[in-house]
């Protein structure tokens, strides 16, 4: 219905604007909505809604509609209308501005409607309103500024239809941030922050309380719909999430109703952000008192949290520890005082004063007093009795803000006039350049306030954080932090946690969150079909961590670090190499050494009867030779056991190949002397004088430099070398030697393997000759042995992991030392110590019979 007035009424006065070339008006407009006038040589416009409704018209567009009958008066448009009032009379009685020039004022009533509100800013640009018949309608603006609206939507309509006239409009209380788009708005400006910077500011102070599942009622008009999506994308960005957001109107069905306050009830949230003025908040209250809904935070706009009447007619504290922003707060000279004076008003507009009176007092004048329950007005009621909207000065900053925008309008006339001692011309100034000028204005009030526009024709926006606090079971409006949008993005916001009594009178910081924080250790893992702000909790992979609450992704630690069991830090991996500190060390290196031992304690056997026979039979050269080359054997061991180096791994692996080819060459040694000693026995055999003491080291010496130039080429190519192996195990780093040339590696074991296999065939091949003490026999055992042990010791070799590959190895040769050792050695020991008898010639000389 409204939006068919509306246009109607644009229509309307659009064809009391088309006839400028000499046309006669015919359009006779209503004065009744002019509620406060006074005459001057410039007069500034004012446009407030005096009413906060209307009874509906007839719109059949068969009969002229009937003049909007507005109802429910608004007390605070009369505090706008005087805040107004009173700065045009300081500036009139000033020296110092406009001096010489006197300023008047016509303020009309849109009664809380955009139609009408666009059909008395015609009205004011026009100055039509009184003409007749065979009047033209090309008379010049009567007006050089209009101060006003309250509401954004109606301030949207007024702004876009004086816009193309480039008359400056400048609102003290229409924050929606589309109207800072001055292609569609180029002659608005404001003296109250935009929504912009406010939804901002809501939205990092619901981030910093640790809201990030949030509620939201918003009015179902420009104001409410364009705030709310600013605080949704800046909410968004910042990680907060709207669980609903609900569109109100007071014009909505008790249906639809009901609906918001089912969707509030089967909510998870407990926080609501409210982005509604205080006249709707006021009719939600009961709302919310008559269905319970009691025990929310309630976060706020400056459009109510400091309204002192929404306080009031809070009576069952529903919105007790409710938070919001609100304009800082300010003081004018004189203003309280002035507004509290009825006379102006009186004055001003007799026809409105009496229904402000009689709305003020409760009563009503006896000619129109049908009622005997109303007390009849006197006219000598005191005004300092009262206790009602008009008296209390909560939206002082709102009166500020008014003030500042008359003061800005007279400061740009001052200086388009150039006025000095007096302004040289009362001529009216052209509507364009007087916006151009007030566009960049700049002063300070009596107070110090600076104030001026920036390029959207906003200014700075700054804000106090309040907090209702119930004292004496009364709400108070405590101030506990501070937003200033000139700071850096970091420091705008400051709040006193301390200070804030959150809902149901707590201290503590209420929770309002779809999912509980990702602890240090965890990831975020959104739920499939959720907003971000829901999701599950996932612990970090291994080699993972995070180390801070609600990380959206592990950070993976270095290379040489692991995650702890925890995740949450990064820890140096365990290095790990067999060493002589641990147990496996400690029982290979006393293995080592006791073998070394042995060796020499045989070898000192062997030397101190070396002049025995079977010392001497069995070739006491190459039995000290081979007694040596297991002593090495037994000591190369231990080069495997500590943190690998350069040296240690090019020494570890040449050491045992060189003195394992040196034991198995000795060993061959032996071996083909017994069978070349048997031959030796047959008639007309001799060819032991092709082995004797010199061929045998030949031979030794021959086989040993074959591994040494092996060898030689292995380190030449491709040596060993210390590596950390980060592969095999993810939480330790494995210092090992590698190969270098694998190649090389098994070169040198291919050949000790050779020797062995040469050396075991030989000696099975003379296990039975006839002599008393066949040494072949225990050589072929021991080379069963040590050939069994390498074989076994490939597999285990590859198969096994870190420090136990380096033990396979250490055992392997510990193993097949001990085989030759004792296998060789100990038969011998027992003979020369326990069976002395038994080592003579004759024992050694005798035949084994055959059987």
């Amino acid at each position: 219905m409204e939006s068919i007035v509306t246009l109607l009424h644009v229509v309307m006065a659009i064809i009391s604007l088309s006839s400028t070339n000499g046309t006669l008006c015919t359009l006779q407009a209503e004065t009744e909505q002019q509620k406060l006038f006074k005459d001057g040589d410039i007069i500034i416009g004012g446009i407030f809604p005096f009413h906060r409704g209307w009874e509906n018209t007839d719109a059949s567009y068969i009969v002229k509609p009937s003049p909007m009958n507005c109802v429910s008066l608004d007390l605070r448009s009369f505090q706008f209308s005087q805040s107004l009032i009173f700065a045009i009379e300081e500036i009139n009685n000033s020296s110092s501005l406009l001096p010489g020039v006197s300023l008047g004022y016509k303020v009309y009533d849109t009664c809380g409607s955009t139609g009408m509100g666009v059909k008395v800013a015609m009205a004011l640009i026009n100055g039509n309103e009184n003409s007749t018949l065979n009047e033209q309608c090309a008379k010049p603006a009567q007006v050089q500024a209009i101060i006003g609206e309250a509401h954004s939507s109606i301030s949207m309509a007024i702004a876009k239809s004086v816009g193309p006239f480039s008359i400056p409009m400048i609102s003290p209380y229409s924050t929606c941030e589309c109207l800072s788009d001055k292609r569609k708005y180029p002659s608005f400006l404001r003296t109250i922050p935009s929504d912009y910077y406010q939804s901002r500011a809501m939205a990092e102070m619901v981030k910093q309380f640790g809201w990030t599942w949030v509620g939201a009622i918003r009015r179902d008009d420009d104001y409410g719909n364009s705030g709310m999506a600013a605080f949704t994308e800046a909410a968004e960005q910042l990680g907060v999430c709207l669980e609903y957001s609900l569109p109100f109107f007071t014009t909505y069905s008790r249906e639809k109703v009901l609906r918001i306050i089912q969707q509030i009830k089967s909510s998870t949230s407990r926080v609501i952000v409210i982005f509604v003025p205080d006249w709707d908040l006021e009719m939600l209250l009961n709302v919310f008192y008559e269905h319970n809904i009691t025990g929310y935070q309630w976060v706020g706009t400056e459009a109510w949290i400091s309204d002192s009447t929404v306080a009031r007619l809070d009576k069952h504290k529903i919105l007790q520890g409710a938070i919001g922003l609100a304009i800082p707060k300010t003081t004018v000279t004189g203003l309280k005082e002035f507004i509290l004076d009825i006379n102006p008003l009186k004055s001003a507009g007799r026809d409105i004063f009496t229904e402000f009176w009689e709305t003020l007092f409760k009563c009503k004048y006896s000619a129109q007093n049908d009622s005997k329950e109303q007390s009849v007005c006197t006219g000598q009621e005191k005004l300092s009795e009262m206790e009602n909207e008009f008296t209390d000065m909560t939206l002082m900053p709102i009166f500020s803000n008014i003030y500042k925008g008359v003061y800005a309008v007279a400061h740009t006339l001052h200086s388009l006039f150039g006025c000095t001692q007096t302004c040289p011309t009362k001529k009216q100034p052209d509507p364009f350049t007087v916006l151009e000028h007030l566009k960049r204005v700049r002063f300070k009030t009596k107070e110090g306030e600076e104030v001026y526009f920036d390029k959207n024709g906003d200014p700075v926006a700054k804000y106090e954080i309040i907090n209702w606090q119930t004292v004496e079971d009364q709400h108070e409006f405590v101030t506990v932090g501070l937003y200033d949008s000139s700071f850096p993005a970091h420091s705008r916001l400051s709040v006193k946690m301390a200070s804030i009594v959150w809902a149901q009178n707590t201290n503590q910081v209420p929770v309002s969150v779809c999912s509980e924080s990702c602890p240090p250790g965890t990831r975020k893992a959104v739920q499939k079909g959720k907003p971000i702000c829901c999701f599950d909790c996932i612990p970090c992979a291994e080699g993972e961590i995070s180390n801070m609450t609600d990380l959206i992704k592990c950070e993976r630690c270095y290379q040489d670090f692991w995650s702890n069991p925890h995740r949450t830090e990064c820890i140096k991996k365990e290095i790990e190499f067999l060493s002589y500190e641990e147990t496996m060390g400690i029982l290979l290196t006393a293995v080592s050494i006791t073998g070394t031992f042995m060796t020499i304690i045989i070898a000192i056997i062997f030397f101190k009867f070396k002049n025995t026979p079977i010392v001497k039979a069995n070739n006491s050269e190459l039995s000290f030779l081979l007694l040596f080359s297991l002593a090495l054997c037994f000591l190369c061991s231990l080069t495997f056991i500590g943190q690998p180096s350069e040296w240690s791994c090019v020494l570890r692996h040449t050491a045992f190949g060189i003195t394992f080819v040196l034991c198995i060459s000795c060993v061959l040694g032996k071996t083909i002397v017994v069978l070349m000693a048997f031959r030796a026995t047959l008639p007309g055999s001799n060819v032991m004088k092709w082995f004797g003491p010199l061929q045998q080291r030949l031979s030794v010496l021959a086989f040993t430099l074959i591994q040494v130039l092996i060898c030689i080429l292995w380190l030449t190519t491709s040596p060993p070398f210390p590596f950390k192996n980060i592969k095999h195990y993810k939480e330790k780093i494995i210092l090992e030697c590698q190969l270098g040339s694998a190649v090389g590696f098994w070169a040198v074991l291919g050949y000790i393997g050779l020797l062995a296999l040469l050396c075991f065939v030989l000696a099975f091949l003379a296990r039975k000759l006839p002599d008393n003490f066949n040494e072949a026999k225990f050589i072929t055992f021991s080379m069963l042995i040590f050939c069994a042990v390498w074989i076994t010791f490939i597999p285990a070799y590859v198969s096994s992991p870190g420090k136990f590959t380096v033990a396979v190895e250490i055992f392997a040769i510990l193993a097949s030392s001990f085989g030759l050792l004792f296998c060789i050695f100990l038969p011998k020991c027992y003979i020369i110590i326990l069976k002395p008898e038994k080592n003579t010639k004759k024992q050694m000389m005798s035949k084994v019979p055959v059987k």
